[in-house]
């Protein structure tokens, strides 16, 4: 069983196709929603968490990848910029994943990719503008 955060950027020719239906009828995979914008007549844009056998998950993103979707880890997409975070730590506090956290020996603040869901509290808090968002 596997289970990944990816987005999905579908031309708008796909906002209006059952993507996801598909994605649970024809490849058995189970899917969270963690952040969407699908607008008719733009681009769409999904943030799943996608569970499956790995042999499940492989095919269902070669099925996006056919139609036309753009693919790719969510941890691409959500980054910390080191240089202008000055450890402050006003980001911990709001983040519901704690993806986001202190370390208590050196004080400083570290960002776990691997549990971002891409809500972009940090990114609206953060005084120095060090989370970064690249959709």
């Amino acid at each position: 069983m596997t289970s990944k955060r990816i987005v999905l950027h579908f031309p708008h020719r796909l906002v209006d196709q059952p993507l996801v239906y598909k994605l649970v009828k024809d490849f058995d995979l189970s899917f969270n929603i963690l952040k969407a914008s699908v607008t008719p007549q733009e681009e769409g844009l999904m943030v799943l968490e996608l569970s499956g056998s790995e042999e499940n998950f492989d095919k269902g993103v070669m099925y996006l990848q056919s139609c036309g979707v753009k693919i790719q880890p969510l941890s691409q997409d959500v980054v910390r910029n080191e240089a202008k975070c000055t450890d402050c730590g006003v980001c911990v506090p709001i983040c519901p994943t704690l993806a986001l956290a202190i370390d208590p020996a050196t004080r400083k603040v570290s960002f776990d990719d691997a549990k971002c869901i891409a809500c972009e509290l940090c990114v609206k808090i953060c005084p120095t503008r060090a989370m970064e968002v690249h959709f």
